[in-house]
């Protein structure tokens, strides 16, 4: 039983390794992060969404440093359309690299947290990228609800030469009154 239970366990683990394995060089991320510049409200300008986003309208992420240094987070938008139901998350950022700022855990459900990386941030903290190593899924966000066509197109470009799949990128509709 007990060599039953360590083959079981050693499966186990070749399973768990062989589907997380990053095919890819890791992608890069800025090299600093000024996190008290960095809080916020973000629109969500363009992503590759997860299923939970699927449909977003009007999607805003809002960060805050809360006192423990982990980083309180909103996640608000209308499903489906700008009048649809609004939707609410509130996951949970934990800075893992302290000297750049720029690679987080992002809490949904406990105990997991997904890769969070700071890929994109112009120097005015004013557009951001969040990337992920899988290059599965991307956000691309901004402090105003839409932003030139030639900086996203300079994001998009971005985004390819870092391997991402840029046909799969969508827009987030954003209409404010």
């Amino acid at each position: 039983m007990r060599k039953f239970n360590q083959l079981l366990i050693s499966f186990l683990f070749l399973s768990v390794t062989a589907c997380s394995t990053v095919t890819q060089e890791p992608i890069k991320t800025v090299e600093y992060v000024d996190i008290d510049r960095f809080m916020g409200d973000w629109y969500v300008i363009a992503n590759i969404p997860t299923s939970l986003e699927k449909g977003a309208h009007n999607a805003v992420e809002s960060y805050r440093l809360a006192d423990d240094g982990t980083v309180e987070t909103t996640f608000t938008f209308r499903k489906e359309s700008y009048d649809g139901p609004e939707k609410r998350y509130n996951p949970r950022g934990f800075i893992k690299d302290t000297k750049s700022n720029a690679v987080w855990g992002m809490r949904f459900i406990w105990p997991f947290k997904a890769e969070y990386l700071v890929v994109y941030l112009n120097e005015d903290y004013t557009q951001t990228v969040i990337g992920r190593n899988k290059r599965d899924y991307v956000w691309i966000m901004a402090r105003t609800p839409e932003i030139a066509d030639t900086d996203y197109n300079r994001i998009l470009s971005f985004l390819s030469e870092q391997g991402y799949d840029i046909d799969l990128i969508q827009k987030v509709p954003q209409k404010w009154d």
